[in-house]
């Protein structure tokens, strides 16, 4: 049985302060044990959407970054461009929205590296031949470095259920031919009674398959490419799946793939944070944010990537759902939240996860105090 190590977010002194749990947690999770010196050092995050306000502080990863250093890592911020054409689509623009939301020196004290390049095609391929994918592009400064620390802000996610640890590495250090492959089989319908005509999906389809008129979203299914995007722009939900259950099925296990491929013989270098705070119902790739759909919970600390997702999972269905969210009932704890949010079963990336041996779904979770 995996550990999981958890501390809460009260404070009633110095000593209890969100960063000193932070380096509590490394140590108790002996997430030191990735790193041996002069490692370069990735610590993957999401540096959020141009508009978002959910994303992760970045006084939160800098605590991270002093932990690596104070190991002999080298660190460095790192994720990859998105497919959607939005503020993250190229590194340029990806290295200014960083900076924007406050991920520079004077904050973070490490550089950001774009891990695929300056157009999203800087990659590596991986080959796997599983189920769905026989090779996995990663951006190449992922499979480059020497250690990676995942730092995940778990959120809900509308394709995967919830956005954690494997959403993080997986999705999130695919190339953009990678996101591509993920999101293939993705078909998107439009919802004329709900949609609004706002063009925001128009505006980020990286195949122009979109068109409004009539104040209505159109697609020209002869250019859709199955990316899936305009599913997670439409702050409206008026794009829906052709069929829901197999698409997300697939794109869940896709992900768990993908984390497969970046871990593939070499487990041991990796560590994952993940902060139960902010817990909005969509990904950080929204250029909104919603209130949370729980209270702050925690922060939990893990060498198992299954065991601190279904964790996280775990702990935010034992809250009490917030009223004034997204979630339309599960408000009872133990209740699921995120199959309220999106009636699909997110199980299945966990499952899978753990039939690829990337971890275990049984874990002991440890009170870090």
């Amino acid at each position: 049985m995996s550990e999981v190590y958890f501390s809460n977010l009260r404070a009633s002194s110095d000593r209890e302060k969100t960063v000193e749990k932070v380096s509590r947690l490394f140590k108790r999770a002996k997430l030191a044990d990735a790193i041996t010196d002069r490692d370069l050092v990735a610590i993957k995050l999401h540096f959020g959407e141009s508009g978002n306000t959910a994303f992760l502080r970045p006084q939160l990863v800098q605590r991270v970054v002093e932990l690596v250093e104070a190991e002999g890592g080298r660190p460095f911020l790192t994720d990859s461009n998105t497919l959607y054409v939005g503020s993250r689509s190229n590194a340029v623009d990806h290295l200014w929205t960083a900076a924007r939301h406050g991920f520079t020196y004077p904050v973070v004290n490490a550089p950001v590296v774009i891990a695929d390049g300056l157009k999203g095609n800087s990659q590596v391929e991986v080959d796997i031949n599983q189920k769905h994918c026989r090779t996995a592009k990663i951006g190449a400064a992922a499979m480059e470095a020497s250690a990676v620390m995942c730092v995940t802000h778990l959120k809900g996610h509308m394709m995967t259920g919830f956005g954690g640890a494997m959403k993080n590495l997986g999705m999130g250090f695919g190339s953009r031919a990678g996101k591509l492959e993920m999101h293939s089989g993705m078909r998107p319908k439009v919802n004329e009674s709900v949609c609004r005509g706002c063009g925001n999906c128009a505006s980020h389809c990286p195949g122009n398959a979109i068109q409004v008129k009539e104040r209505k979203s159109v697609i020209n299914e002869k250019k859709c490419i199955g990316c899936g995007e305009c599913l997670v722009v439409c702050q409206f939900a008026a794009m829906e799946p052709s069929d829901w259950t197999m698409d997300t099925t697939a794109l869940q296990e896709k992900v768990v793939e993908y984390c497969y491929a970046i871990t593939k013989g070499r487990k041991e270098k990796f560590g994952y944070i993940t902060f139960i705070m902010d817990v909005s119902p969509y990904c950080d790739c929204a250029s909104w944010s919603d209130v949370g759909i729980v209270p702050n919970v925690g922060i939990l600390a893990s060498k198992d990537i299954v065991s601190i997702d279904q964790a996280s999972a775990d702990l935010v269905n034992k809250q009490m759902g917030a009223r004034e969210s997204a979630l339309t009932g599960a408000m009872k704890p133990g209740e699921d939240k995120f199959r309220n949010l999106y009636d699909f079963d997110w199980h299945g990336q966990l499952e899978y996860a753990e039939k690829l041996g990337l971890g275990e779904r049984d874990y002991k979770l440890i009170q870090v105090k």
